[in-house]
């Protein structure tokens, strides 16, 4: 394979790694604290594509792009409220089952209120300016969205461990029930950490279908399935490891386009999760679990 083109593929696995990465930190942030795997979390990233398409038909670009974001947090934060609130003493199956109620709910009602057609994604005329560098070329858009994930993960982590926030969701994440005797106001954590998930998922949601340019119903359930596998790669709980988790799946299912081999491509997703849970259950940086006798 000529170098040139070998970095092309490069640049757009990394592109699409960062999408996946913002996308899985959301799932890493909510089991850290909740021990629950939001699987509405693919489906509120496939609503702020919807968000998009709407936002931009009344208002320019950098108008619109907030307009999303909030609109994606009040989202977040409503699905936790109705959805999880209620159930925060029951047990984790039920709040489970909710949560795959809540993804069933979204699609069926982007179904009814959108129809299945895929709608073309608005096209943001700065994100999709082409830059020449050398013999490669990319939009701008591809070369900013790792340089973006990485700026957002570093200004998450020094929230976590630098703001007083930040303090209660590390507290809450060891021990829910004394965080509460503590004092710590469990449910305005829940709804902040629900909110930043739903923020980055919003970002993932502006840099994938910027590239990606349609949007339907079930747009969000695959990749949704696959920043779900990232997170469990790195070891869901880790922001870090749902960065890293991110980026090899970006550039693995790249490299495998790359070499003729795209059928592959979604399942070698599972394969590597599959691999992942037998030789290290835990993840890239998954904490070990003992349990206490």
């Amino acid at each position: 394979m000529d170098i040139s083109v070998f970095l092309q593929h490069c640049l757009t696995g990394i592109s699409l790694g960062g999408a996946y990465a913002l996308i899985a930190i959301g799932y890493t942030m909510v089991y850290g604290i909740l021990r629950l795997i939001n699987f509405a979390h693919g489906d509120i990233f496939m609503m702020a594509g919807y968000f998009m398409i709407f936002a931009i038909a009344s208002f320019p670009w950098y108008i619109a792009i907030p307009i999303v974001l909030i609109a994606t947090i009040i989202l977040g934060v409503l699905i936790e409220r109705v959805a999880y609130k209620p159930l925060r003493n029951a047990p984790r199956m039920s709040i489970m089952i909710s949560a795959i109620g809540v993804s069933y709910l979204l699609q069926n009602l982007a179904t009814y209120l959108f129809t299945a057609l895929p709608r073309g994604y608005p096209t943001i005329p700065l994100l999709k300016k082409i830059f020449e560098i050398g013999p490669l070329s990319a939009s701008l858009v591809t070369l900013i969205t790792p340089v973006i994930t990485l700026v957002l993960v570093y200004v998450l982590i020094l929230l976590i461990n630098h703001s007083k926030a930040g303090m209660a969701m590390r507290a809450v994440s060891k021990d829910f029930e004394t965080a509460q005797l503590m004092g710590i106001r469990i449910n305005q954590i829940i709804s902040i950490t629900f909110a930043v998930g739903s923020l980055l998922a919003a970002v993932g949601s502006i840099l994938y279908f910027t590239d990606r340019m349609t949007v339907f119903p079930f747009s969000g359930a695959l990749p949704g399935l696959k920043c779900f596998v990232a997170a469990v790669l790195g070891g869901i709980g880790s922001i870090p490891g749902a960065m890293l988790g991110g980026f090899v799946l970006g550039l693995g299912e790249t490299a495998l386009v790359a070499m003729g081999y795209s059928t592959f491509s979604d399942a070698f997703t599972f394969v590597l999760l599959i691999l992942m849970l037998l030789i290290k259950p835990t993840g890239l940086f998954g904490e070990k679990v003992t349990d206490k006798v």
